[in-house]
C-alpha cells in the first residue's frame, strides 16, 4: 500500500483528490494539509512514501515546501509530485531545481494520476506532456557544451550511455532494453549518476544531458 500526504489549500479539492487516489485500492491518503508549513510538520510525522502538493497555497508555497522538506533528513528522499492548474516555466523550474520528482496539471484523468503517483513511488520522473514540451523547447535554446566539461570527466562510458538515454526522456525500462540492461541495473545507473553529478532527481538529469551536449536533437 502506497501512503500518500495530500497538501492543498482547498478542502473540497482534497476532498475529491483523496477519493479520486484511494479508488484504486493501492494507494492509501494518511494525512492532508492546507499549507506547505502543515505539510512539512505532517511530513516528519507521518513519514509517507510520497507527498502529492499543490504549487501556491498560503503561510508556505509549495516550493517553499519542497526545498524545507529536501534540507529535512527524514523527508529529503521522500519522492514529491506537485500537482497544480499551474504549468508556466519558471513555476516548473522553480519546482524541479527544488527537488520536485514530478509536475502533473489538474486536469489530469484520475486513471493517470493514480499511475503517476505509482510510477513516482518507483523513481520515474512524472511531468505533464504540455509541461515536457515547454521544458523541451527552452533547453533546446540552451547553449551545449560538446566535451560535457569536468562535471562529467569522472562518468565511465556506460554512465554516460545511461545519461544520454535518460536525456531523451526515457524510463528505466525503456533504457534497459536500449542498452540490454535489467531495469533494476538500469535504475541503479541513474541513481549512481544523480549521486555523482550532486543532482536531486531525473529531470535535472535530463537538463544537464541537453547542456552537455549528449542530445543533438530535442
Amino acid at each position: 500500500m502506497i501512503r500518500l500526504l495530500l497538501v492543498d489549500d482547498q478542502a473540497l479539492l482534497r476532498a475529491g483528490l483523496r477519493a479520486v487516489l484511494e479508488h484504486g485500492g493501492d494507494i492509501s491518503v494518511v494525512g492532508e494539509a492546507a499549507n506547505g508549513k502543515e505539510a512539512l510538520r505532517h511530513g516528519r510525522d507521518l513519514r509517507p512514501d510520497i507527498v502529492l502538493m499543490d504549487l501556491r497555497m498560503p503561510v508556505m508555497t509549495g516550493t517553499e515546501a519542497i526545498r524545507a522538506m529536501r534540507a529535512d533528513p527524514l523527508l529529503a528522499r521522500t519522492p514529491i509530485l506537485m500537482l497544480t492548474t499551474f504549468d508556466e516555466h519558471e513555476d516548473v523550474v522553480d519546482a524541479i531545481a527544488g527537488g520536485a520528482n514530478g509536475y502533473l496539471l489538474k486536469s489530469i484523468e484520475a486513471d493517470d494520476l493514480r499511475r503517476s503517483v505509482r510510477r513516482a513511488v518507483d523513481g520515474e520522473v512524472q511531468v505533464a506532456p504540455s509541461v515536457v514540451e515547454q521544458m523541451m523547447a527552452r533547453i533546446a535554446r540552451l547553449p551545449t557544451r560538446r566535451s560535457g566539461g569536468p562535471q562529467l570527466a569522472g562518468l565511465t562510458e556506460r554512465e554516460l550511455e545511461v545519461l544520454s538515454h535518460v536525456g531523451q526522456g526515457l524510463s528505466n525500462e525503456e533504457i534497459g532494453k536500449a542498452l540490454f540492461l535489467s531495469p533494476q541495473t538500469a535504475r541503479t545507473y541513474v541513481s549512481r549518476l544523480m549521486s555523482k553529478l550532486d543532482v536531486r532527481n531525473r529531470a535535472q538529469l535530463v537538463v544537464l544531458a541537453h547542456r552537455a551536449g549528449l542530445i543533438d536533437d530535442v
